[in-house]
């Protein structure tokens, strides 16, 4: 479309990080939520009847993430991936390769691949053995309105951190800025594009106004380095962090949609007519109140229809109770489905120390039959799991921290402190603890209520390093646990929960419910009785 005053303008739609969603439902109950690609579907198709010359982009993390593409990795390999078959449906122009992408390994995305009608970009993805790019092509040029665009494709080089070497095997990630440099000097010499756009699966490491960093500098995330060094990028395109953004750094516009189709990310350039950029712009589409689009329901009913199936039949039983009925009675004291969640991150990081949290007051708990429902409906947020190394002073900290939980009301009885519930319920910032003895003691002052600590039976060496895994979230310091901010990462673990507890639970068919009774919560002198019946302050001294 050109105006009259002969301006060209070009619109550019992209979705990134969608994790497998389409239908607009959640998972755990099948209530109707406001995101997914059914909807992003129905925006698209109406910013093609303003525009149908406009650029379609998938940017990563498209593969993997829901219930649906966990049931499809793991029984319906020998059909057409149902995510392909949409970005099929809906013309896409290219996708990038996100570090998801390789959580089911190389056959199943190599598969996915190959059914694309759309190329699939990583300019630094390297097959080893050549030395090109793994997935064939580093950028595509495309003529759009007499404007000659090219996309360049770049993943995070930090995969090998997460992934499962068996996983990758054969791949090299070459250093991310690095590359953009390499491959932007070379189209702006060799095909002159009038706009170049880098879709970078990746997100930003420094604040964008400030340029202070905001992580560490591990090369995860390069964003801002991109913006700052790399001469020529009109257009910066992210994901992978599932932040919500719109800017310019240095000129280059730069944006990022969220998550899971929560919304559309579109970018308009303007040319005059001797194709020289007049003006760039950004904003986020959001898919509140827009309807499905019902052609992506129908393309994927069958897998949807044999998911839901899945969802409600048993995966594994439970020979014990694990079900919640108080939920503040289990923050006080050791519970069998807390230990068990525990122990499943344990075993998967092979490490002797975790922590989790409850996450809201909603949970259920696990009754004598689990489903994949069950397990969506109490472990209800995306996270993957960090080993963090830690000094018994941190873990002391962390532990004081989440003391801070709890107050004690006019009438003498254990209440929540409000700081944890206004302005939104934080329960999910309490965390307990598996793998070293502990009393609260809330008669006490914040900061000073970790009365008992011990480490296999004996005092824990506040000076000692202990490896511990957790969840991302709080590995990143999330809840105000400043403490895990910024320490030495010893592992990261890319998977989601829910698929790491029902792969635990489908190895062993029967879970024993059990609980050690290694740590409790005590807020009155006559409890001080209970934390000796749990063996941790008898060993004080």
């Amino acid at each position: 479309m050109v105006d009259n005053d002969e301006t060209i303008k070009l619109t550019i739609l992209y979705t990134s990080d969608i994790h497998g969603s389409i239908y607009p439902i959640n998972y755990a109950n099948n209530e109707t939520v406001e995101w997914g690609l059914s909807k992003i579907a129905t925006k698209v198709k109406m910013e093609r009847a303003e525009d149908p010359d406009l650029l379609l982009i998938d940017n990563g993390d498209l593969i993997q993430g829901s219930p649906l593409t966990y049931h499809y990795g793991q029984f319906l390999q020998d059909k057409e991936h149902p995510m392909v078959r949409l970005l099929n449906h809906l013309s896409y122009d290219a996708a990038i390769i996100g570090n998801h992408e390789f959580n089911y390994g190389l056959d199943l995305l190599n598969q996915a691949v190959n059914e694309s009608n759309f190329p699939w970009l990583s300019a630094n993805t390297i097959d080893s053995i050549s030395g090109k790019p793994y997935f064939g092509r580093p950028y595509i040029i495309k003529e759009i309105k007499s404007v000659k665009v090219a996309i360049l494709g770049i993943t995070t080089h930090y995969i090998p951190n997460w992934e499962k070497p068996e996983n990758i095997q054969g791949i090299e990630f070459k250093n991310t800025l690095q590359e953009t440099k390499k491959w932007a000097s070379y189209l702006k010499e060799k095909e002159k594009p009038d706009v170049l756009i880098v879709s970078y699966h990746g997100g930003f490491e420094r604040d964008l106004e400030t340029g202070e960093p905001t992580e560490v500098l591990t090369g995860e995330n390069q964003g801002f380095a991109i913006c700052q060094e790399v001469e020529g990028i009109d257009v910066l395109l992210t994901g992978h962090q599932h932040r919500e953004l719109t800017g310019k750094i240095n000129g280059v516009e730069v944006i990022q949609p969220s998550f899971k189709g929560q919304a559309l990310g579109k970018i308009t350039v303007s040319l005059n007519k001797q194709k020289e950029i007049l003006e760039k712009n950004s904003e986020l589409l959001w898919m509140d109140e827009v309807e499905v689009d019902t052609e992506i329901l129908k393309l994927t009913l069958k897998y949807e229809d044999e998911t839901q199936k899945w969802l409600d039949t048993p995966i594994g039983f439970i020979e014990g109770d694990m079900r919640i009925t108080d939920p503040l009675r289990i923050r006080t004291q050791d519970h069998p489905l807390i230990e068990f969640i525990n122990k499943v991150q344990m075993d998967v990081a092979g490490v002797e120390i975790s922590n989790t949290a409850l996450f809201d007051n909603t949970s259920l708990g696990f009754g004598n039959q689990v489903t994949m429902r069950d397990i969506v409906s109490n472990y209800i947020y995306p996270n993957t799991l960090t080993v963090l190394r830690l000094s018994g002073h941190d873990i002391k900290a962390a532990l004081e921290q989440s003391a801070s939980y709890f107050t004690i009301d006019q009438a003498g009885e254990l209440a929540i402190n409000p700081s944890f519930i206004q302005p939104k319920p934080q329960h999910y910032n309490y965390d307990m603890w598996e793998g070293i003895e502990y009393i609260l003691d809330i008669t006490k002052p914040i900061g000073l209520r970790v009365t008992k600590l011990y480490f296999k039976g004996k005092p824990l060496n506040l000076d000692s390093m202990f490896d511990v895994v957790m969840n991302n979230y709080r590995a990143c310091g999330g809840g105000d646990y400043m403490m895990f901010k910024d320490k030495l990462v010893v592992k990261d673990i890319p998977m989601d929960m829910t698929e790491l507890i029902a792969n635990y639970i489908r190895k062993r068919k029967t879970i024993q419910a059990t609980a050690n009774h290694n740590w409790n919560v005590i807020w009155k002198k006559d409890l001080v009785t209970l934390g000796n019946s749990y063996g941790i302050s008898k060993q004080e001294e």
